[in-house]
């Protein structure tokens, strides 16, 4: 009897652990993946277009720098605002149900902000393009880590996804170009209404739905404490770095600390949380999860420098600098591709770490950049930094989802979503306010002798605005304030990436440490998280 109870004991031990032998996933789980792939095509695409956008659209509706900034990230934080809501509520009435919901959404918003009329009404409609995404997002990863048991095939069907989002940031650029160029603005925004039509048509028939019998009521406090959490912290970090250091900013950033502690605790008292805080017990989910946001924020804020740079400093029309950023779009879905099936033979600790060396190396390059340097060298070093940063994103991803029980596989996928959403959009955020801060210190006090007194102020709010004064300037001061704006822009630029090669090497060396214990996925199971396994013992009683 004893030795038959050892024996179930660790038959026990061993699948709250990793399953044995998994189920292979057939034809109909691959296909579902093809179906999956379209949402987040379009999501990362819907982003990377309003990069080349953000230029005609300030044209047009002359925003701020702040409302610009809104208008570039509000997309982003909404998504991860209602992430882990809406994956709860996928929970509740079913991922699939909840994902054709968000395409119909998706497609009436994408309508709206391609007509707005002035920066408040984007702002708003992107708000809600957002909170559409949000409900996208969960669904995706949750249906995909449902069908794909198999920590191989898991891995691949990870890797395919990741593919898919990188090739939306690959497309929306080119395709967005080529809009741009014969087209309005708005018409970036209306590229996702055919993308969500196709979901409609295809999703029911070809997606298993998935429902949770047991999910509990979706908690209202919950949902808005963690709105006022998230949303305080960011306008604090947005207005310190265009006022400096203000009472409002900084009050606003501690109410969204004390919100953030309010919600934690209230986490701990619900039998159903919205977040269950105790997923964080598991080692390797908490580090992936760390690693991945850190190296997110370097991704999103210098995507949207890249696009800003090659259209504004060099000049280049949206459809030449659309196709200018491919090669770093494409190097990121290569090494994607790559990363899981090395990681069946390295440790996928140490392959992140590597990645993310490189990828320091390539923001290291950038702060070479000026404007004799030309186009080759930013290219290259985008190539570079980008390569090295696919790693984290696949691994990452598997890791999460993966080494947390089944049953917790909607949470896990939620809150890593949640992570990628907000390190982007942080990233936008951050490095953003960071380098316009840069740029308005920069001409604070270098604007050309003869530029009127009026346009002063507009000037040193951003480049998009200096080039709009200058067109309306004569021949030779319109060129030395050109020449001004873009040289502090650039400055802007240099400090934002060698923030990323220090958060880079920070990462790389986080990683290699703190994963050594992970396996490759080759290998018969994966070893327990020692900091996880009384949390995998209460799962299972």
């Amino acid at each position: 009897m004893n030795n038959s109870g050892n024996n179930q004991s660790n038959t026990e031990k061993n699948s709250a652990i990793a399953t044995d032998v998994p189920l292979r996933a057939g034809k109909r789980e691959w296909i579902g993946l093809a179906v999956l792939a379209l949402p987040t095509l379009l999501l990362s695409l819907d982003l990377s277009v309003l990069f080349l956008a953000a230029p005609h659209l300030a044209a047009d509706l002359q925003p701020t720098a702040a409302q610009l900034l809104w208008i570039m990230d509000i997309y982003g934080f909404m998504i991860a605002g209602f992430l882990i809501t809406m994956g709860t509520l996928g929970d509740r009435i079913g991922r699939r149900k909840l994902l054709l919901i968000g395409a119909g959404v998706f497609s009436i918003a994408s309508v709206a902000a391609a007509y707005s009329i002035n920066p408040e009404m984007l702002i708003v409609t992107r708000a809600l393009l957002g909170i559409a995404g949000a409900t996208l997002m969960p669904s995706t990863l949750a249906l995909i880590s449902n069908m794909f048991r198999n920590p191989q095939q898991r891995a691949v069907a990870v890797s395919v996804w990741m593919t898919c989002f990188l090739s939306g940031v690959a497309i929306g650029p080119v395709v967005g170009g080529v809009l741009l160029e014969y087209f309005w603005w708005g018409s970036v925004f209306l590229l996702g209404v055919p993308v969500m039509l196709l979901l409609l048509v295809t999703g029911p028939i070809l997606l298993p739905e998935y429902r949770d019998p047991k999910a509990g009521r979706l908690d209202l406090a919950s949902v808005a404490l963690s709105l006022v959490a998230i949303l305080p912290i960011i306008y604090g970090i947005k207005e310190l770095a265009k006022d400096g250091l203000e009472i409002l900013p900084v009050l606003s950033m501690v109410a969204g600390l004390v919100f953030s502690l309010l919600f934690g605790l209230r986490q701990r008292r619900l039998t159903n949380p919205l977040l269950d805080l105790r997923l964080f017990a598991y080692r390797s989910f908490s580090i992936a999860l760390g690693t991945m946001l850190f190296v997110l924020i370097t991704v999103g804020g210098n995507t949207m420098f890249f696009a800003q740079y090659l259209q504004m400093v060099e000049g280049l029309s949206s459809w030449l600098a659309g196709l200018w950023m491919v090669p770093s779009a494409a190097a990121m879905i290569i090494g994607s591709l790559l990363s899981p099936l090395i990681a069946r033979r390295i440790p996928p600790g140490y392959i992140v770490g590597l990645g993310l060396m490189i990828s320091a190396g390539g923001f290291l390059l950038l702060t070479q950049v000026d404007q004799t340097s030309g186009v080759s060298l930013l290219i290259i070093g985008f190539v570079i930094a980008f390569f090295g940063v696919s790693p984290t994103m696949v691994l990452g991803t598997d890791l999460v989802i993966g080494s947390v029980p089944p049953k917790k596989a909607g949470s896990a996928s939620a809150i890593s979503q949640t992570c990628m959403e907000f390190g982007m959009a942080l990233g936008i955020a951050v490095l953003g306010s960071v380098g316009t801060a840069v740029y308005r210190n920069q001409m604070s006090d270098s604007i050309p002798a003869g530029v009127p007194v009026e346009a002063a102020e507009a000037i040193r709010d951003n480049l998009g605005s200096a080039i709009a004064v200058a067109e309306q300037l004569p021949s030779g001061l319109s060129m030395e304030l050109l020449e001004t704006a873009r040289e502090a822009f650039t400055i802007g630029f240099n400090t934002s990436v060698s923030i990323s090669a220090v958060i880079g090497i920070v990462a790389a060396l986080f990683a290699v440490v703190l994963l050594r214990h992970v396996r490759p996925s080759g290998e018969a199971h994966i070893e327990p998280d020692k900091h996880s396994s009384s949390l995998a013992e209460g799962e299972r009683s």
